[in-house]
């Protein structure tokens, strides 16, 4: 083999080398360009989630500000409502005892016949103490009409215990006398009586203003009942 011969076949073999050099250095290239893509793409769907993720965190949070502020708006509105129907009944419990003041008056004495009544709260707290001795407190404004009805409550008193009349000491320390628009947080009563046993252990409060009281709290679900039960539905 001549020295031209020998010169072709390493041409040949160059060419043979390079082109397989271009075409692995191509398929470096190809896959080093579909890896970038693939990671480019794992990166890109990344950062989607990421902002997927934080915009649903803080949608959740803007539904849970929303509920926390309707809840709140929502109590406000039920305590402005509660507060509103307080305020109703208070003011029908301060009309029915500015009305109280009536029973004891002197100018409705007939029409309301407060002796009677004060007989009748006498016998009554008699009847519940059962004691043969009490203790009786009064307005000072009262006392001449309890002393007038004491002798016929102590009889009828007898007559409906089947026991002797008894024993009625008047206190000399007198209730608190009627309500006053000079002083109306001062202690009023607007009538009645209050007895004791005589060794002061049991007292049976039976005055106008107690009265009041324990039907006003017996009749209150009644009277809420009444007002409300159309606003409530």
């Amino acid at each position: 083999m001549n020295d031209t011969d020998v010169s072709k076949q390493i041409e040949q073999m160059v060419r043979f080398i390079r082109q397989e050099a271009d075409e692995k250095a191509n398929e470096i290239s190809v896959s080093a360009e579909e890896e970038f893509n693939i990671e480019k793409l794992q990166l890109v769907e990344a950062e989607k989630k990421k902002i997927r993720q934080e915009y649903e965190r803080k949608q959740k949070q803007v539904e849970v500000r929303k509920k926390i502020e309707y809840s709140m708006q929502l109590n406000a509105s039920r305590i402005k409502v509660l507060q509103a129907q307080d305020d109703l009944v208070t003011a029908m419990r301060e009309d029915a005892s500015k009305d109280l003041l009536n029973v004891s008056h002197h100018h409705f004495k007939h029409q309301h016949n407060y002796e009677a009544l004060l007989k009748a709260l006498i016998v009554q707290g008699l009847l519940r103490l059962k004691e043969p001795s009490v203790l009786l407190r009064c307005r000072k404004e009262d006392l001449h009409k309890v002393e007038s009805v004491l002798h016929s409550a102590k009889e009828e008193y007898a007559a409906k215990a089947h026991v002797h009349k008894p024993e009625i000491i008047v206190d000399h320390i007198h209730l608190p006398s009627a309500p006053s628009s000079d002083d109306p947080h001062a202690l009023s009563c607007s009538g009645g009586v209050v007895l004791a046993s005589r060794d002061g252990k049991i007292v049976f409060e039976n005055t106008l203003d107690a009265r009041l009281d324990v039907t006003f709290r017996g009749k209150l679900p009644e009277i809420r009942k009444l007002l409300f039960t159309q606003v409530g539905a």
